[in-house]
Formats: structure tokens, C-alpha cells, sequence
């Protein structure tokens, strides 16, 4: 019979996300997995399904659950074990997969797991195709087939090491010069699965490295989110080991956090905009970015003489939308960078590679490169809020802040450009709450837009 869904299963172009016991077990993972091998065959794909994990302490259980389901609907396996999504997603579409899934709450706490589904062209599935996958997911229970078809498994050992080699094959890098630079670099990958990658990665470039939270264990001893607030061990690592740069991840390698050489975390708000310099500075060209990002990257962007282009917040829309403008480098605020002439896909290792050759090409320290650019304050806010009351929720906020342009493809974004001033407030795709972002060139300024929002709200 048709699958009925959790109601506390978060579900968006996101993946499928939620608890690990209830409501996420490895019976509907299998399920879901197995829905999926059958919803790609509905589509015409041919070949195997790759499936990679992050080092969640779930993840093996619900790997193999996948596994399981993928085998039970005809599905070959291609296995990759722990690694980052970015690479399983490169190795996806390289390796002429039908799809992919990645077992991987991405910086959710370790109490949580996930389910992403990936198409044939290593992206993620968009909302029209989300859309069809959930259809036949209500309209019918995937066939198995007997015994003598069923996929066959098979494990890849190596996607890291090409990943590794695409990277410092990237036009934007110069290696032999980062090499002679030799950066002492303090990382932390929070246990996650960048420590199968970033201090490789640093290797290869020459660095020195410092590192905390390189055992790939599941077991994370902060909120694995990589904002600012949660680096103060990494902060303290800069500080003793006298690094000059501090990188952070989260646990599956999509999004890079930046501290300074005086251990004072800048977060990863900065990320693209420093990231993108260094690809304009070499090949301008159209850049795309999310909402809710800060509008540093606009800065960057008019410096170089291209347009900035928003797309609403999610992945798969600021590919969507680098595809339709022929971008040259694009993301999102949360430190994920989109490099086209690797993948279309958020990548932290490029960005490591990136922000270390945007720091030659300044011969600056971090702070004094950020320094470069226009200041902002952004202030980020979740609130607790009932979806049904959303639409009202959009309506009342356009009608307190009558002078604001506003955008409605995400949410509702309400900006000042005079007054370099932005508000966004969209429902999450990864956690049952809305967000509150705003920025300003003062802090004040933004938690006054915050709480005006939330006085409208209440």
C-alpha cells in the first residue's frame, strides 16, 4: 500500500529529515529509499544509485537500511561509505549514476538524520521533480523483484581522491604559489566527515595544520552548526597554535566557517563574498546567491563590474537559477559555495582552496582581507510559529513596513537599498520554525528591524 508520511517528518526540497527513532527508523528509510530506486527507473534513469553518509552515529544503520531497499527494487549500490555530500554528488554525476542518496542531517544535532535525494545530474532534486518523487510516493509501494534481480552492491574507496584532484585542477588556483605561501591553518571538522578531506586538502596546498574534531566518530561536542557562536574551541585553537586562518565545517562538508589569525571568529557570512573575488578577479562573469545573504556579495560583485542576481534560499534554487544566468560562482550566506567548473553543488573544500588563494592574491591576513569590503551586522533569529498562519504572517509584515521593496519568492523580503538594509522571513526547510534575518550596516539598526518583525508577529 501507498506510504503515509510522519507528520513530524520535516519534508522540503531539503531531503527528508527528522529524529532518529521517531520519526526516522531504518523501516522508512529502507522504504523511502526503495520508492525512490523505483521513482528513478519511472523517470527512465539507468545505472546505479550512489550512497555516501556523513559520520553520524545513525548513519551506518540507516546507510544500510538504504542499501537494503535500493537492492530490493532491482537498484544497484555504488557505495561510498563516510563521505562529504560534495563529493558524493561529483561522483554521482560523474560516474554516470542514475541518482543518489545521501544519509546526512547536514548541521542539525547529532540526535537528527536525513534522507537527500539526488537526480542523475548530481543535483539535487528541484521542487518539480520533489514533487513527482512525493506523488508516486502516496499513489503506489514500490515493486520488489525477485531473487534473481536484485541489485548488486559494490564499494568505491577512491571518490575522495578524485574529488581531491578536480580541486587543485581548478583554473582559479595557483597551486605551486600556495605551496611556497605554506598558510598555517587551524581547522575543525567537528568530528564530521571533512576529516576524510580538509586536512588532505591543506596538505596538498602546502599548509601547516592545526586541527580539532578530525575523528569521523558522529560524535559532536558543539551544536555542529558552524556559525560564529559555536566556534569558540576553534577560536581558542587559533590562538594557541598561532595559525593564521581558521577553517570550520559542518559535519557533512558543504559550508565553511572562517576565524581570523586573532582567534575572533567572522562566521560564515563572509565566506562567498571573499570566495567569489578570487573567481571574478580571474573570470568575471554573473553571480547568484540566496535571499538571505548578506549583501556583501552585491559589493563584490559591482566591483567587478557583474551582476548579482537573488534566488530564494535552498541549494537547488541558486543552482537552478547559476544555470539560467551562466554564473561563474554562486552560494549562500551559510558558507556554501557553488563553484560551476567543479559541480553545482555547495562545496567547502573548493572554498578552503578558494579563500586560501583569495588571501595570497591580497597578502593580507583574513581580517585585513574582509576589511576590504564594505562592513555589515546581520542578526538571525528562529521563532517558533504556526504554518497555517503564515500568509496572514506576510500580509501584516507588508503592511508595517510599507517602504520596504518587497520580494515574495521565498518567504517575504522586504529591503532598503538606500539604507543598505534588507528583512527576510521564511519557514524553514530543515527545522519545524520560521527565520528572522535581518541586516544593516549597524547592529542596532538590524535587531531593531528583528524586533519590530517579531512585535508584528506576536
Amino acid at each position: 500500500m501507498p506510504l503515509s508520511l510522519p507528520e513530524d517528518l520535516m519534508v522540503s526540497v531539503s531531503g527528508f529529515r527528522g529524529r532518529v527513532g521517531a520519526p526516522l527508523t531504518p523501516e522508512l528509510i529502507s522504504t523511502l529509499a526503495a520508492a525512490f530506486g523505483a521513482f528513478l527507473g519511472e523517470e527512465g534513469a539507468e545505472g546505479a544509485v550512489f550512497l555516501g553518509r556523513d559520520s553520524r552515529t545513525s548513519g551506518r544503520m540507516f546507510a544500510d537500511a538504504a542499501r537494503a531497499g535500493l537492492v530490493s527494487v532491482g537498484r544497484s549500490v555504488v557505495d561510498l561509505g563516510i563521505v562529504p555530500t560534495p563529493t558524493l554528488l561529483l561522483a554521482a554525476r560523474e560516474g554516470g549514476a542514475a541518482g543518489a542518496l545521501g544519509v546526512t542531517a547536514s548541521h542539525n544535532p547529532a540526535e537528527w538524520n536525513a534522507l537527500k535525494f539526488v537526480g542523475p545530474d548530481g543535483l539535487f532534486l528541484d521542487a518539480e521533480r520533489m514533487g513527482r518523487f512525493q506523488l508516486s510516493l502516496r499513489q503506489r509501494d514500490p515493486a520488489r523483484v525477485s531473487w534473481d534481480r536484485l541489485g548488486e552492491v559494490r564499494e568505491d574507496a577512491d571518490a575522495i581522491s578524485r574529488h581531491l584532484d578536480r580541486i587543485l585542477g581548478l583554473p582559479f588556483l595557483e597551486i605551486d604559489r600556495l605551496r611556497a605561501r605554506a598558510f598555517h591553518v587551524a581547522i575543525d571538522c567537528v568530528h564530521g566527515a571533512g576529516g576524510r578531506i580538509i586536512p588532505r586538502l591543506l596538505d596538498a596546498l602546502g599548509c601547516r595544520v592545526s586541527g580539532i574534531g578530525l575523528e569521523t566518530d558522529g560524535h559532536f561536542p558543539r551544536d555542529p552548526e558552524p556559525t560564529a557562536a559555536n566556534l569558540a574551541d576553534l577560536s581558542g585553537l587559533v590562538r594557541r597554535s598561532g595559525a593564521e586562518v581558521g577553517l570550520a565545517v559542518d559535519p557533512d562538508v558543504d559550508r565553511l566557517s572562517l576565524v581570523d589569525g586573532a582567534g575572533v571568529p567572522l562566521g560564515e557570512d563572509l565566506t562567498l563574498a571573499l570566495c567569489a573575488a578570487t573567481v571574478l578577479r580571474r573570470r568575471p562573469g554573473p553571480v547568484v546567491t540566496n535571499l538571505s545573504t548578506s549583501r556583501v556579495v552585491e559589493d563584490v560583485a559591482a566591483a567587478f563590474g557583474v551582476l548579482c542576481h537573488r534566488a530564494p534560499v535552498g541549494e537547488i534554487h541558486v543552482a537552478r537559477r547559476m544555470e539560467r544566468e551562466g554564473a561563474v560562482v554562486g552560494g549562500e550566506g551559510n558558507g556554501g559555495v557553488i563553484l560551476p567548473d567543479l559541480q553545482l553543488t555547495r562545496d567547502a573544500p573548493a572554498a578552503v582552496a578558494l579563500l586560501l588563494q583569495h588571501l595570497l592574491d591580497v597578502g593580507t591576513g583574513l581580517r585585513e582581507a574582509a576589511d576590504l569590503w564594505p562592513s555589515y551586522r546581520i542578526v538571525k533569529q528562529k521563532v517558533s510559529f504556526p504554518r497555517e498562519r503564515i500568509a496572514d504572517a506576510y500580509a501584516a509584515l507588508a503592511k508595517g513596513f510599507p517602504d520596504g521593496e518587497s520580494d515574495s519568492s521565498d518567504g517575504l523580503r522586504l529591503a532598503w537599498p538606500d539604507r543598505r538594509e534588507w528583512l527576510h522571513v521564511r519557514p524553514s526547510g530543515t527545522e519545524p520554525v520560521i527565520r528572522i534575518i535581518a541586516e544593516a550596516r549597524d547592529e542596532a539598526v538590524a535587531k531593531k528591524l528583528i524586533g519590530r518583525a517579531l512585535d508584528i508577529l506576536a
